[in-house]
């Protein structure tokens, strides 16, 4: 069994894309990882649960949440998250995402995004990032733990 202590790196390579006006406040970037545990209640009900993740162990799905602030709502803006090599990428919570393969050089949706010669696999993301709008809010993607 391999267990990764979990560091503050793990997701907090967000990247905020966006032209910054002179004196404009900048993009505020956050982010949390959970991990998701499943089983039964005592009374026999199943249930999942998300927990603030603190270690992590091989075959755990997490939860990468990132979230925004920002001084104005005016303009889309892009986040791009490294997806660390200790986890495989699975799903975003949104359906517009574009991951990339090969370090954000290329960009596509999961499914038709290219790896040389064949379609790219969740395994293969290297980064993802979304547009995004509003002056505050949060997107997060799931990931198994390698």
């Amino acid at each position: 069994m391999v267990t990764i202590k979990f560091a503050a790196v793990f997701c907090a390579g967000a990247l905020a894309c966006l032209p910054l006006a002179a004196g404009a406040k900048p993009v505020a970037l956050d982010s949390a990882v959970y991990v998701e545990h499943s089983g039964t209640t005592g009374d026999g009900r199943f249930q999942r649960a998300l927990v603030p993740a603190l270690r992590l162990i091989r075959g755990d799905r997490v939860i990468c949440v990132i979230s925004w602030d920002r001084s104005s709502a005016a303009r889309m803006l892009t986040v791009v998250n490294p997806v660390p090599r200790a986890v495989a990428y699975q799903a975003s919570a949104r359906d517009d995402d574009e991951v990339s393969a090969d370090g954000g050089r290329t960009w596509g949706q999961l499914g038709t995004l290219r790896y040389g010669a064949r379609l790219a696999s969740p395994e293969d993301i290297t980064h993802v990032r979304w547009r995004v709008a509003g002056a505050v809010g949060q997107i997060a993607y799931s990931a198994i733990v390698r």
